[in-house]
């Protein structure tokens, strides 16, 4: 197996890997490339038959440049990495992670239907509104795009929803660490917005690649979800688990108040109108069905998450 990362002599944040590959002699090696350098994957390709792009960057929050923090890497790098797969001829397969982002743009796309399905596509998301479920949107199409134009490799899209469970490394800055960290820092201390999200498991989002991948049958878009859950739920999960804490919260603001106090939480009052009390749910029954996933409950996923997050020494 080899993996990609921006420099494999970084003195620090890739601890992890490297443990794995002394653990595994032979089994995995790391390759220096990066999303914008045209052709920095052709060493690491070549040879494989898979390949599985996962990386794009999950930012949260008011952003200085949207386009340069999020979607000009998803969207250069998804060519770039496909790109590299049409020049390598052994390759049959890729798996590129989209998101749950890239099925709908705000919770209201849903009015009118029972949940969301494969089937479905953002298209209410901009430059300038969720950002990030644009950049998601726009990098899929592309690599749909790069497929249909050739027919040597298949492609399989995941689409996970926000990603929680323990992790290899105290390193990330991801939107999830981002999420689970509000219930650390008191910023819901006094109650959470009526906000739903679908919500997966590292653990399962990462068998639910392998099974893209290895799966001769897999085609088209997978949703990999384990439910929908509210910010208040994950609030009693976490003091189901650990007891009650002033962080925690326990019951939902009102949305007018919510709105009002959007900017200074990093929302617009745009996403506050589309998304807080609005209903989510997503179909993953194909996902179930054709990979074999059987997703661990959205309540063990934030609560192990929390946990590692205490005893990495990132929350009290």
């Amino acid at each position: 197996m080899r993996a990609t990362v921006r420099d494999p002599r970084k003195p620090t944040g890739l601890d992890h890997l490297h443990a794995l590959a002394e653990q595994h002699p032979g089994r995995l090696t790391l390759h220096a490339a990066d999303l914008l350098d045209r052709g920095s994957f052709a060493e690491a390709m070549t040879g494989c038959e898979l390949v599985i792009h996962t990386a794009s960057p999950f930012l949260m929050g008011r952003l200085s440049d949207p386009r340069e923090q999020l979607i000009r890497p998803a969207l250069e790098g998804t060519r770039n990495v496909v790109n590299s797969v049409d020049a390598t001829d052994s390759v049959r397969r890729v798996v590129l992670t989209s998101s749950v982002a890239a099925i709908h743009g705000d919770n209201v796309d849903m009015r009118g239907k029972e949940c969301f399905t494969d089937a479905d596509w953002n298209t209410t998301s901009t430059d300038t509104h969720q950002e990030y479920s644009y950049s998601k949107t726009v990098a899929e199409k592309e690599a749909w795009k790069l497929h249909d134009a050739q027919d040597r490799w298949d492609l399989v899209t995941v689409h996970p929803g926000l990603v929680f469970g323990p992790s290899l490394t105290t390193s990330s800055a991801s939107g999830s660490m981002t999420m689970i960290g509000h219930f650390a820092d008191g910023s819901m201390t006094f109650g959470a917005p009526a906000l739903e999200m679908g919500v997966v498991d590292v653990r399962d989002a990462a068998r639910t690649h392998i099974a893209a991948g290895f799966t001769p049958a897999a085609h088209g878009r997978y949703i990999a979800t384990s439910g929908t859950v509210s910010l208040l739920d994950m609030g009693r999960f976490l003091a189901g688990a650990s007891g009650k804490r002033r962080a925690f919260p326990t019951r939902e603001l009102p949305k007018a108040l919510v709105k009002i106090g959007a900017p200074a939480a990093g929302m617009t009052r745009k996403f506050v109108d589309r998304n807080v009390g609005w209903p989510l749910r997503f179909d993953n029954s194909r996902t179930r069905r054709e990979l074999g996933i059987d997703f661990i409950a959205p309540e063990k996923s934030i609560v192990d998450h929390f946990q590692q997050m205490i005893d990495d020494g990132l929350a009290s």
